[in-house]
């Protein structure tokens, strides 16, 4: 009798094994931080192999019916809570003292990095160059969710200078919506009959509709979501525990107002973030509860166990002109090419980059990842169906446009997710004991990677440094 109440479905084994890993990380996440030097990302994405279809088969999402349309969704919203929370924690007015560094990370470097992604894959897989185009354009952009890993809430990140942590922030929220203009332009050509229609279609919908509007829809959501907010609070109408609620609420309506009416997901998002915190009013009153954080455990960390458990690995070799060795000669040229020569080379007209040292910190630290699974998944729905959603999985059998294209894009990028998770995840190891190593013996810290000053050849300043407004700014 007692055998037969035991259920070990699926999702109930999942809830079990999804729980046991965030409580084990929550239980020791200072030391994992802090000693070990690792973050959840790498850690997740391990989980969901070992337990996956390919370890344990103890979780597989394929046994719920999550399909390839589910994945755009889970990841639509874990990015755009992310590129939310990007502009929540940026300092007050940080924007119109830093816009000039930004806007050559979302240029120059972005354009330059999508380039090299495309000629790369044009030479290493036999691609058409559009092919090549919409598969770069989804390697183009940094992503938010990594990003947050490994700058918040860490003994590394306090090495880091602050100004060098919110322009790569800020960076990592901004380009995944920037990313949309690269993306659709090859999509356009590869849809499209005519130069003039991809003209059109380009210019009108993704640059104006999408990225113009979409920014500056978030930015009234943001604005007069902080109005309301203040209105509230100020006739005690709110409670402190909805200052939470709000804020993921918030995130969520404009996820859904942009997905609803077509425009940036994600510019929608960040805009919205940066509105309603444009001032530091919200972000003083909610420091201490460390919304971010809880995030990043949360939503991030169990997306990551997803994707471990999605990982194609077949279609890394069945895939056409697909191989192992392919894929990692582009995931290496990719990490060595992608943006650090340009970063490097704009080092000059970056104001926030003040040594080479920090410009080749800023040029790795560009990672790929969930950002890059909602563009692929974007970019399979435009081909699949021409609609915002792709079909459950790619039809096996049959006639279908643009075929290659479609069973290229969803392993080629898991493959590069896959890669800079785990080289971006265990870099703040490599480098925390790097720099013990470097020293002489008599300057190291007793432990390897726990010396608590700034990192070599990188320049503090007292304080919050030029990321903080001065005081006379304060009084304003």
């Amino acid at each position: 009798m007692v055998w037969k109440q035991l259920a070990p479905t699926a999702s109930h084994i999942t809830y079990l094994l999804l729980a046991s890993f965030l409580i084990l990380y929550a239980l020791f996440s200072s030391f994992i931080r802090n000693r070990l030097h690792l973050s959840e990302p790498p850690l997740a994405t391990l989980v969901g192999i070992i337990f996956g279809p390919r370890g344990f088969h103890a979780f597989d999402p394929a046994k719920w019916g999550l399909r390839d349309n589910t994945t755009q969704e889970l990841t639509r919203i874990v990015v755009g809570v992310q590129c939310f929370a990007v502009g929540i924690e940026l300092p007050k007015y940080w924007w119109s003292r830093h816009w000039r560094s930004v806007a050559m990370f979302l240029g120059p470097v972005m354009a330059g990095g999508w380039i090299v992604c495309a000629v790369l894959i044009w030479l290493l897989f036999d691609t058409s160059l559009p092919t090549a185009m919409v598969i770069g354009a989804c390697l183009t952009p940094t992503d938010p969710v990594l990003a947050a890993s490994v700058l918040s809430n860490s003994h590394f990140s306090t090495r880091v200078p602050n100004r060098l942590k919110h322009l790569l922030s800020t960076e990592s929220g901004c380009n995944d919506g920037v990313g949309f203009p690269f993306l659709y332009i090859g999509l356009y050509i590869i849809i499209e009959k005519t130069a003039g229609d991809v003209l059109r279609e380009w210019f009108l919908v993704t640059i104006l509709w999408q990225c113009c509007f979409g920014i500056s829809i978030g930015l009234f959501i943001g604005v007069f979501a902080n109005w309301l907010l203040r209105f509230s609070d100020g006739r005690d109408m709110i409670g402190r525990a909805s200052y939470l609620v709000f804020y993921l609420l918030l995130a969520l309506f404009s996820v859904g107002v942009a997905s609803t009416i077509g425009s940036d997901d994600f510019l929608v998002a960040f805009g919205a973030g940066l509105g309603f915190a444009r001032d530091g009013w919200f972000r003083k009153k909610t420091e201490e509860t460390h919304l971010p954080n809880v995030i990043d455990l949360l939503l991030n960390s169990s997306l990551f166990v997803y994707f471990g458990a999605i990982i194609p690995w077949t279609a890394f070799v069945e895939g056409p002109n697909l191989s192992v060795g392919r894929l990692v000669a582009l995931l290496v040229l990719i990490l060595l090419f992608r943006r650090l020569p340009f970063v490097l080379a704009l080092k000059r007209w970056i104001p926030d980059i003040h040594t080479y040292r920090e410009a080749l910190f800023c040029g790795h630290f560009g990672p790929m990842g969930v950002g890059a699974l909602f563009l692929a998944m974007e970019a399979r729905a435009e081909l699949e169906t021409g609609t915002s959603l792709p079909l459950p999985h790619p039809p096996l059998k049959g006639y279908l446009p643009h075929r290659q294209t479609i069973e290229m894009i969803w392993p080629m990028i898991c493959f590069i997710v896959l890669g800079s998770t785990m080289v971006h995840g265990l870099s703040t190891a490599i480098i925390s004991v790097g720099s013990h190593f470097s020293r002489h013996k008599h300057e190291r810290a007793l432990i390897p990677g726990a010396e608590t000053d700034a990192l070599e050849s990188m320049e503090h300043e007292i304080g919050a440094g030029d990321s903080e407004p001065s005081s006379e700014e304060e009084d304003t």
